[in-house]
């Protein structure tokens, strides 16, 4: 058992000493078994480095512990203290000095993996420019966020990330805004056009007005945002705390019982001794670490491993769109041709022109042609205007890509021969100033995704599925039906995301699974978040789990990982218990004295932790969970 909880609960031993005390802790041990094993010092001697870890390590846990016990508050960790009290007077010094490594050594771990909020938001800071370039008189002047004002003019420079939300005033370009929307598509930005910050730029520098102070910017929201999930953040209950309440009552019940049944506090002591809850402190923080090393061969990152105990309880998946559920970019599905014209022909002239842009639709169009074997042809007077297309001048015929509106105003014809509009994205191809050709494109769902959403109701006891994106309606829906999710949630921004997560959190135990910086709040909120690939820093700071190739099998691998570790955990746990019960009545009856339950409770441990181990040992078949 990791002792301790999640942010906002208690935790046995605070600040930055449990390191410390778990390293003294181990210190101590290794002192006591090379001066009686290997310098054969005198029992009493070998003891001293035990005793003072003991004095150090054990006076800030009972301290605590008493605090607690005056609120009511008790479970394994209150037995593990006891425990350490009696170890002392009864001179097991080195039992003493286990169970203090436990409780530090497992707080100290957990304390590093919820430290994770703090570096998200300090990524999130890393991510925003500190200065922004202000128009004046004399030129360019670099100056502090902090001196901007409204109605100031700014110049974003190229690839730079937009430091406030405005209006563009000069320049034609294109603006990254997958941070906020989730979706890889370049936004034109021209005259008039709003810009959000945290956008990247792209190749070209935008004159903009400010709209709003940095303090109230879109991008300023969501860090505001993440604070406020991660200090929301759902309290859980570790496998051990519901373990340990009960079972600290039942040996301090029995103990007390020996003690006034037999007049002897003896008895006391040996109920104690042999009821040290180290299968509780030993087996599952090694079951846990066994699994955490096995998802890590099989390229699953575990961020929390309190995460592990909590994944294969979720009743609701909550899935992000794009790069999740989808390949996150976009595809080429159809090419309606204009006569006497044929899909070869337009294929052509457009991947000539698109083998020149940077637009996301340009790999659509040239994959297609590559996958068909079309040859490029050679352009001339090419050019690309931001929001009006590529086009130039292909073996003598002039070629236009663009959009439909676009394209209606170039030729006004074009408007009767256009296809209806449909989902997706769409680019038209003209031909001399006559309509020739649309180009439909998705983000196409992944090959699995349809048979993984299938199989978590039957397998996996998941009771409801929600798609939540930031996309378009008619493209959330979609998808949705493509891959038999019957809730879809579409054009939600990532404060709103985090309200519906919050909200399925507190009827149940939730996962969302997600790749992108809008994402990354609601995987604070949600009980278990899941980040996918390594698209966003931010984003997996975030997430309790990544998993490193983009595969939804990887995340049936994790619940399997986690119900097995559960499994194995709960096994060793509960039956180190029952032997430990069944030598506290022993002990409570006079049959077992101190020292005597001490040795039968070492054996105990070395059996629970052996079984433990088997975690970490090759299973035949993680989807079956055979262990």
């Amino acid at each position: 058992m990791l002792i301790g909880k999640q942010s906002g609960t208690y935790r046995l031993l605070r600040g930055p000493s449990e390191q410390y005390i778990a390293a003294l802790a181990l210190t101590a041990i290794a002192l006591n078994l090379i001066m009686r094993f290997g310098l054969h010092t005198s029992p009493r001697a070998s003891a001293l480095p035990l005793i003072v870890a003991l004095a150090i390590g054990g006076t800030p846990l009972l301290v605590t512990l008493t605090r607690r016990l005056a609120q009511g508050r008790f479970g394994s960790d209150l037995l593990a203290g006891i425990s350490i009290v009696t170890a002392a007077i009864l001179g097991e010094y080195l039992a003493g000095c286990l169970i203090v490594l436990m409780l530090s050594g497992g707080t100290a771990l957990e304390e590093m993996a919820t430290r994770r909020a703090s570096s998200v938001l300090n990524a999130l800071a890393r991510r925003m420019p500190q200065i922004g370039h202000r128009k004046g008189q004399t030129g360019l002047e670099d100056v502090s966020l902090a001196e901007v004002r409204i109605g100031q003019v700014l110049v974003v420079l190229p690839h730079e990330n937009c430091p406030v939300d405005g209006t563009v005033l000069e320049g034609h370009g294109a603006m990254d805004e997958s941070y906020l929307t989730g979706e890889p598509y370049l936004n034109s930005k021209t005259a008039g056009s709003y810009v959000l910050s945290g956008a990247i730029n792209g190749e070209t520098a935008l004159t903009i007005r400010v709209d709003q102070l940095p303090v109230d910017s879109r991008y300023a929201k969501i860090v505001r945002v993440m604070e406020q999930a991660e200090l929301s953040r759902p309290e859980f209950r570790r496998i051990g705390d519901r373990l340990g309440a009960w079972y600290t009552l039942l040996a301090l019940s029995v103990a007390v019982i020996g003690w006034i049944a037999g007049k002897d506090p003896d008895r006391f002591l040996a109920v104690l001794v042999i009821a040290t809850p180290c299968p509780l402190l030993l087996a599952i923080p090694v079951a846990i670490i066994g699994a955490i090393s096995v998802a890590a061969s099989r390229g699953i990152i575990i961020k929390s491993p309190a995460a592990l105990e909590r994944v294969d309880s979720c009743a609701v998946m909550i899935f992000d769109k794009t790069g999740t559920l989808t390949y996150g970019k976009p595809a080429l599905t159809e090419v309606l041709c204009a006569p006497p014209l044929n899909r070869q022909d337009v294929l052509r002239m457009a991947a000539s022109l698109e083998q020149y842009s940077k637009h996301p639709l340009a790999s659509a169009i040239l994959d297609a042609a590559r996958a068909e074997n079309i040859g490029l042809g050679p352009v001339s007077e090419m050019s690309e205007i931001p929001g009006a297309g590529v086009m130039g001048v292909i073996e003598g015929r002039s070629v236009h890509l663009t959009g439909r509106k676009k394209a209606i105003e170039t030729s006004p014809q074009a408007s009767s021969l256009l296809p209806p509009i449909s989902p997706g994205m769409e680019s038209v191809l003209l031909v001399n100033g006559q309509y020739a050709a649309t180009f439909r494109f998705r983000d196409m769902p992944r090959g699995e995704s349809r048979s993984f959403v299938s199989h978590l109701k039957p397998k996996h006891g998941v009771k409801r599925l929600i798609l939540l994106s930031g996309d378009r309606e008619s493209e959330v829906r979609f998808l949705a039906e493509q891959v038999g999710i019957p809730e879809a949630l579409f054009s939600k921004s990532p404060e709103e995301k985090v309200a519906i997560v919050r909200r399925e959190t507190e009827n149940a135990p939730t996962m969302f699974l997600g790749d992108g910086i809008n994402d990354a709040p609601a995987m604070q909120a949600a009980t278990v978040g899941v980040a996918f690939g390594q698209n966003s820093d931010i984003t997996a700071e975030a997430s309790d789990a990544v998993i490193l190739e983009t595969s939804l099998s990887k995340v049936d691998e994790l619940i399997h990982i986690s119900r097995r570790m559960k499994r194995i955990a709960l096994e060793s746990a509960i039956g180190g218990m029952a032997l430990s019960g069944a030598g506290m009545l022993l002990a409570a009856t006079g049959h077992l004295p101190p020292v005597a339950g001490a040795v039968a409770q070492e054996v105990i441990d070395l059996a629970a932790v052996l079984n433990a181990v088997r975690v970490a040992l090759p299973a035949r078949d993680l989807r079956t969970d055979a262990g």
